[in-house]
């Protein structure tokens, strides 16, 4: 971060079920708002101290919970609508404020007033970036900045403002994160009083968002429990006033125990058959598992995991990505046979061709049926090709046709093979949840090679979405799930 050498360190006009689930979650997720400023800066429309003033209750925990699970989460500047009233109100007070400071500036003599209060917030602001280590470069900022010599120096017109200008660029430029050095060398170009200021303070904006990301990033470790025990807290709040909050919850919970007793905790045939009476542990591993088969257009998804409905939708459309690349690339190695095993570099090219045309195959725009019998296409030639360079027998119009037929099929979700990598990927996403041992991947079934890179990342950041969400509503689980078992127990009662 800083470079200071003492710093510590689907289709028509429907909308997709992936827009609805944004939608959704978006409702329930804040967004940074903006507030007023002091008058003798330009006017703006967000404050980092309020950033952490944002709603209560639900809102809140809904920040704090983006913060842990989203390890790309940043903050980031608000972006106003193009053409929208608060985005002309912005720029008109903006204008009018770098004008009244211009005029102020070119009095004769100078009008350094509101200057001079702008340079007392650019030096708490470079105050603030500094770290306990910064001691030098704190001491020359108070020294060059001496605010009570500033006003003497103007009453006496011998102000140089440009010169602190400059001072002010080059601290910046040992502060600022690498991805600022542009805007840094823009600044040292930059000529014009007036606008060197303006682009100071726009460029210092864009800092201290910069440090407020540093430090989140830095932190994030560090508060997974107390986040956890946050949320817990907070959605506990929320019970007391809406009692009936977890119905879908426990209804999510319901159906996995019967799932379970049926013999499919999926409605694939992944696990077998279950004991009449699974453990608690089992229902909770197997109830998520189920989000990655969530019907998400006509069921409501459980509120425990709403915040992480578009997450888990992300990696369902993943999952079933990974389960049809695999298949075709299965389909073609048993359907071609030995002649092309082991052969260097092919498992990659066909690899690549069949992902870049699956690419997207949850979107509106995608016609599975079109994208599969162009790859059976491409994949014949490719196939065809490979085997007169290695002095095989020609890929017959017989097997081409056999093969395109087989990839063509997959296309159906009842697919034998389809099926078969469907259970062997999911039977792996759940040994993943049942592994005491996170950092070691559970043994990749068949046929998942190819995949392995994908699969075992899709494996990771599943586990660690479900174990922060067990650390926070695990007690609300376990008493739903004891009510539902209960009954079980009594062979009278109902199951």
């Amino acid at each position: 971060m800083p470079k200071e050498s003492d710093q510590p360190e689907n289709g028509g006009n429907k909308e997709s079920k992936e827009d609805a689930v944004r939608k959704r979650v978006r409702a329930n997720t804040p967004s940074p708002h903006r507030g007023n400023t002091p008058p003798a800066s330009p006017p703006r429309l967000v404050s980092l101290e309020e950033l952490m003033e944002t709603a209560k209750g639900v809102t809140n925990m809904a920040l704090a919970h983006e913060v842990m699970v989203n390890q790309d989460f940043q903050i980031k500047p608000q972006e106003l609508p193009e053409g929208s009233l608060e985005l002309r109100v912005k720029e008109i007070m903006h204008k009018a404020f770098w004008d009244y400071l211009e005029a102020q500036l070119n009095e004769d003599p100078p009008s350094y007033s509101n200057a001079i209060k702008m340079l007392a917030e650019i030096k708490e602001t470079l105050l603030s970036f500094l770290m306990p280590g910064h001691d030098r470069l704190r001491s020359r900022i108070e020294e060059v900045l001496d605010l009570p010599l500033i006003q003497q120096q103007a009453e006496n017109g011998v102000l140089d403002i440009r010169r602190l200008a400059l001072f002010i660029v080059e601290t910046m430029g040992s502060l600022c994160a690498p991805c600022r050095d542009e805007a840094i060398r823009k600044l040292r170009d930059t000529t014009g009083l007036v606008p060197l200021l303006k682009e100071t303070v726009s460029v210092l904006d864009l800092m201290k968002m910069d440090m407020v990301n540093f430090a989140l990033s830095r932190i994030r470790p560090h508060l997974l429990q107390q986040s956890a025990e946050y949320e817990r807290y907070k959605f506990h709040e929320f019970l007391e006033k809406q009692p009936n909050a977890l119905d879908y919850t426990e209804k999510w919970l319901q159906d996995t125990v019967r799932c379970l007793q049926e013999g499919g905790a999926t409605g694939s045939s992944i696990a077998g058959s279950s004991p009449p009476l699974p453990s608690p542990h089992t229902v909770h591993n197997h109830a998520y598992l189920r989000l990655l088969k969530w019907d998400h257009a006509s069921d409501t998804f459980p509120e425990s995991v709403l915040l992480d409905q578009a997450r888990f939708l992300e990696m369902q459309h993943q999952a079933e990505h990974l389960v049809l690349l695999s298949t075709v690339l299965l389909i073609v190695y048993t359907t071609t046979g030995e002649a092309i095993s082991g052969l260097p570099g092919l498992m990659d090219k066909l690899k690549t061709t069949v992902n870049a045309m699956t690419t997207g195959m949850h979107t509106p725009s995608f016609f599975l049926d079109e994208a599969l019998a162009t790859i059976g296409e491409k994949l014949c030639v490719e196939l065809s090709q490979c085997l007169s360079e290695h002095g095989y027998s020609p890929f017959s119009p017989d097997r081409q046709s056999a093969l395109k037929g087989q990839i063509l099929a997959t296309a159906r979700p009842d697919n034998t093979v389809r099926k078969l990598m469907d259970s062997r990927l999911q039977s792996y996403m759940l040994a993943s949840l049942e592994s005491a041992h996170p950092k070691t991947p559970p043994t990749l079934p068949g046929g998942l090679a190819p995949v392995s890179r994908e699969l075992k990342e899709l494996a990771i950041r599943f586990s660690r979405l479900v174990n922060f969400n067990k650390l926070v509503f695990s007690p609300f689980y376990q008493k739903l799930i004891q009510n539902i078992l209960t009954p079980a127990e009594n062979p009278g009662g109902d199951t």
